[in-house]
């Protein structure tokens, strides 16, 4: 199939779920590189549900993960696709489309499927882990060019690229680094520093902390390869020599993973008798425009995480709004944005599952004051601006698909076989209106 030139260029960035109400890492993802793409292309918006049809200036249409037909008319003409990987209704509208596809591969959902349902039968997860590496080595077949966030992933999907014989001739004679192929897209933030909304922040939402009070922010959700436990016992440490102490989890995702993380943090902190007292879950999303007065309304930073391959290789997307608001951090070790914060002296890093060591950090940190780490932090954002990151990409939208892309055909029998029955169960699903069900 020929691939479109470039004059043709229009471009359809595709956001894996809502633009309205709780707002996904992958939405504010779409939605920003959406907005510096439009800079050197027309671009339309596509959102999950039934988005405004207009965002940012930018024209909006909304489509069905499961249904492909709204999508299959926002295809229609575009010259570059940009997308995270999809379910397979999707993919084959994308197969079909005349588009350069982009694919975003920032979320190692594969390494996040593996351990994101402790506890459910090993069936399911099985299952579950093998639908997760077909979207990525469908993507990874059927796609022109790629994004990830950090040279860590990139590594991991050259690694993939290779073993699925996805590195050709062709490929490498025109670019021995494959950087006109695969680049590395960060997490973005804003230019603008973060400013209060009058939203409301901590103090706000919990009349329990004071005006003096120190508050450390856990400035996202619970996920089941989060270490919360490790977090809530160290708060509680600190809190014997701090008695003003305070650590609010931010989010709370509606996921069932995410779900029975938060049950059970909520758990342990109430036998340690820190609930409501010390420890304190918001049990609301903040909406993405009001995230600042939550980080501008705290001393400190706390993200932990057990050490597992999930961790290796991802990108903790709110640490950036860390650097955004000028917050100091003090995170685990072993993903690429802690090595960042060590090298850059923007907080304090520790080793997995450390309590004391988490404890004498965040003791650090509140005792040097979050303005000495400004200067820090301010370097930082600089370099993680859109417009900076996004740089790559708004490449690969303007340029012609490069040559040497495998043929399609060269798939194993297992994906073959587990893709054409998701396609008739779910065209089946569609057809009677349980197009939400079952819930994936």
């Amino acid at each position: 199939m020929t691939r479109s030139a470039p004059a043709e260029r229009r471009v359809l960035v595709v956001s894996q779920d809502r633009l309205d109400g709780q707002v996904a890492g992958t939405s504010i993802r779409a939605l920003e590189l959406a907005r510096v793409l439009s800079k050197v292309a027309p671009v339309t918006v596509a959102a999950v549900g039934e988005p405004p049809s207009e965002v940012s200036g930018m024209p909006c249409v909304g489509y069905h993960p499961q249904d492909p037909r709204a999508l299959r008319e926002a295809l229609d003409g575009v010259g570059a696709v940009v997308t995270l990987p999809q379910w397979p209704p999707i993919m084959r509208a994308l197969r079909q489309s005349r588009a350069t596809l982009i694919f975003d591969l920032y979320v190692p959902q594969p390494l996040e499927t593996i351990g994101g349902f402790p506890g459910a039968r090993r069936a399911l997860r099985s299952t579950m882990t093998e639908f997760a590496i077909d979207r990525f080595v469908e993507a990874l077949r059927l796609g022109d060019r790629f994004i990830c966030a950090s040279e860590k992933q990139r590594d991991l999907w050259l690694g993939v690229m290779l073993a699925e014989r996805l590195i050709g001739l062709d490929r490498y004679d025109d670019d021995p680094s494959l950087r006109a192929i695969i680049d590395v897209v960060p997490f973005g933030l804003p230019a603008e520093p973060a400013e209060p909304t009058g939203g409301g922040g901590p103090r706000a939402a919990f009349g329990a902390i004071g005006p003096d009070d120190e508050v450390i922010l856990w400035n996202g959700g619970l996920w089941p390869w989060f270490d919360a436990g490790t977090a809530i016992r160290a708060v509680g440490q600190v809190a014997e020599r701090r008695p003003g102490v305070r650590l609010v989890f931010m989010g709370a995702a509606s996921q069932v993973p995410a779900q029975r993380a938060t049950e059970a943090a909520r758990a342990l902190a109430g036998r340690l008798g820190l609930l409501d007292r010390v420890v304190f879950f918001n049990d609301a999303w903040v909406p993405y425009e009001q995230r600042a007065d939550w980080l501008l309304e705290a001393d400190c930073a706390l993200s932990m995480h057990h050490d597992h391959l999930e961790t290796r290789f991802a990108f903790r997307t709110r640490l950036l709004d860390c650097f955004w608001a000028r917050l100091p951090v003090v995170c685990t070790a072993g993903d690429e944005l802690a090595d960042v914060i060590e090298s850059d002296d923007a907080g304090v890093i520790v080793a997995p599952g450390d309590t004391e060591g988490a404890a004498a950090a965040l003791t650090r940190v509140l005792d040097r004051g979050r303005d000495a780490y400004r200067p820090a932090l301010e370097r930082i954002a600089a370099r993680y601006r859109w417009d900076v990151v996004a740089a790559p990409l708004a490449t690969y939208v303007q340029e012609e698909a490069p040559r040497g892309r495998p043929p399609y055909r060269a798939r194993r029998p297992g994906h073959l076989l587990r893709g054409g029955a998701y396609g008739l169960g779910r065209m089946a699903l569609n057809r009677v209106g349980l197009r939400d069900w079952p819930r994936l």
